[in-house]
C-alpha cells in the first residue's frame, strides 16, 4: 500500500480514467492506494470503525460509478474523493441521528484524566465536571459542520488553513464558521444553558 503523502496525483487521475472505462484492475489499484487515508478521514468524521467502514465501501462504489464525471481542472483526485467520503458521512449521521463527534474518547480520556486528578479537590473536580458538560452540551447545539471545524480546529490545534484543507472547504468558510461558532459558544455558556 503506498504512503498517502507520495501518492502522485497523475496517476490517480489515470486509476481514475481506467474505473470510468470499468478497467476493475485500475479501480483495485485506486483502492489499494488511498482507501487508508480516505478511511482515517472517515473515522475523524464518524469516530466510531463500523461507520466509517460502512462509508469507505459506499465511497467507493460512489467512486466506481461517478469516476466518469471525474473533472481534474476542478480538484485533484484526493480531493474530489475526500469530498465524497465527506458528504457520505454527514449523510450517514443525517440519517442515523447519531450525534456527530469529534474524536470523543480522546476528549473524553482528558476529560477523565482531570477529574482523576490526585491533586484535584472534590470541588475541583466537580467544577471540571461541570464546566466540561457545559461545553460539550453548547457544542452539540452547534450545526454538524460548524461543530467539527471548531473540533479540528480547538482540540485538534489544526490552523484554518488546516482545517480548510482537511475539510475541503475555502477557507475564508472555514474563518466564518469557527467565529460564529466561537460567539454562539460564548453565548450559550454565558447563558449557563443545560440540557
Amino acid at each position: 500500500m503506498s504512503d498517502a503523502h507520495t501518492l502522485d496525483p497523475q496517476q490517480l487521475r489515470t486509476w481514475l480514467n481506467g474505473a470510468a472505462q470499468r478497467d476493475a484492475v485500475a479501480f483495485r489499484s485506486l483502492y489499494d492506494a488511498t482507501s487508508a487515508k480516505l478511511f482515517g478521514f472517515a473515522l475523524r468524521i464518524l469516530v466510531k470503525r463500523e461507520l466509517a467502514e460502512e462509508v469507505l465501501q459506499e465511497s467507493f462504489v460512489a467512486i466506481w460509478h461517478n469516476a466518469g464525471s471525474y473533472q481534474s481542472h476542478l480538484a485533484a483526485p484526493m480531493t474530489w474523493m475526500t469530498t465524497i467520503v465527506r458528504n457520505k458521512a454527514f449523510d450517514l449521521l443525517r440519517r442515523s441521528d447519531v450525534a456527530a463527534e469529534i474524536d470523543g474518547d480522546p476528549f473524553d480520556e482528558a476529560i477523565m484524566n482531570a477529574l482523576h486528578d490526585p491533586s484535584a479537590t472534590p470541588i475541583e473536580a466537580l467544577e471540571l465536571s461541570r464546566d466540561a458538560k457545559a461545553l460539550a452540551y453548547c457544542m452539540s447545539a452547534l450545526e454538524g459542520l460548524h461543530r467539527q471545524v471548531v473540533g479540528l480546529a480547538f482540540f485538534h490545534d489544526l490552523s484554518h488553513s488546516e482545517v480548510a484543507q482537511q475539510m475541503a472547504l475555502p477557507i475564508g468558510t472555514v474563518k466564518t464558521w469557527i467565529r460564529r461558532s466561537l460567539e454562539k459558544l460564548k453565548t450559550c455558556l454565558a447563558k449557563g444553558d443545560r440540557p
